[in-house]
């Protein structure tokens, strides 16, 4: 069997997005995938690793290091967006996870000044659930 896949779970602020994400992430894959809490934030990593992580780190470098060997990243569409998350994104973050060969599934949650088109407004529970069923059958 090959090496695991390794997905970069990256969220900010309390890491809520961060933790539901995860909690779901385990119940469906187990330890068949290794998953990377990425907080901008220290309290945002401490939330997503009790969510069983198998590791994490905060803040700009570890972000910008770690995003580099990932398979995936998941997050909210703030983290490619240079300051979102009331500045907490830096540019190099955002940077580096746009940068990255990653595949990027980001869901469309912000605080920012910002409206996608064509994306239904669905609870998180629900938008977790789409990303597992529809983006990460490769897996």
């Amino acid at each position: 069997m090959g090496a695991k896949k390794r997905v970069c779970v990256i969220d900010g602020q309390g890491g809520g997005i961060g933790s539901a994400i995860i909690k779901k992430l385990k119940e469906r894959f187990e330890e068949r995938i290794e998953i990377i809490a990425l907080g901008t934030n220290a309290i945002a990593t401490a939330q997503m690793l009790k969510s069983k992580a198998n590791k994490g780190a905060s803040g700009t470098n570890a972000i910008v290091q770690t995003v580099q060997k990932a398979d995936v990243i998941i997050g909210p569409v703030g983290i490619i967006m240079p300051h979102a998350m009331m500045g907490e994104v830096t540019p190099l973050m955002a940077e580096a996870v746009c940068s990255c060969d990653a595949k990027k599934i980001l869901l469309p949650l912000t605080q920012e000044n910002l409206e996608i088109v064509g994306v239904s407004g669905l609870p998180l529970p629900q938008l977790v659930d789409e990303l597992l069923d529809k983006h990460l059958f490769f897996l």
